[in-house]
């Protein structure tokens, strides 16, 4: 059985290998946070230098809508992948998924709830 912290870290590695390998370019960054059934995944630096330039070169509010639109479409497409992984890596079924990215700060934030609470061995005190 895994700790928590290494749910957390299987989860921040699955999560940065797809964006590498489905969307083209890996975050800068990914920290997963397991609270009681709910997984919350921060990847930073998501943008590819295309997504940037769209986001510069048309209004705000195009841009920014634009880009969001590309980005969930692409999510709840790849979204029985992501599932899958997060099923395998937590012991426990997706019940929903929730996305957003920031063409501000080039952040993104992946929400799963889960049925239940994964089970997992805590760490022992030294």
């Amino acid at each position: 059985m895994k700790t928590k912290g290494e749910i957390e870290a299987a989860v921040s590695e699955g999560l940065k290998r797809f964006e590498q390998e489905y969307m083209g370019r890996g975050p800068k960054d990914v920290h997963a946070h397991l609270i009681d059934d709910l997984l919350v995944v921060r990847l930073e630096g998501v943008l590819t230098a295309a997504e940037q330039h769209l986001v510069k070169s048309l209004p705000a509010e195009k841009g920014r809508d634009l880009l969001k639109q590309v980005r969930t479409h692409l999510v709840e497409t790849a979204r029985p992948l992501m599932e899958a992984m997060i099923e395998e890596l937590s012991g426990q079924k997706v019940l929903s998924l929730h996305h957003d990215i920031s063409t501000v700060t080039g952040e993104e934030v992946v929400l799963f709830t889960l049925a239940n609470a994964p089970t997992f061995r805590e760490i022992k005190k030294k």
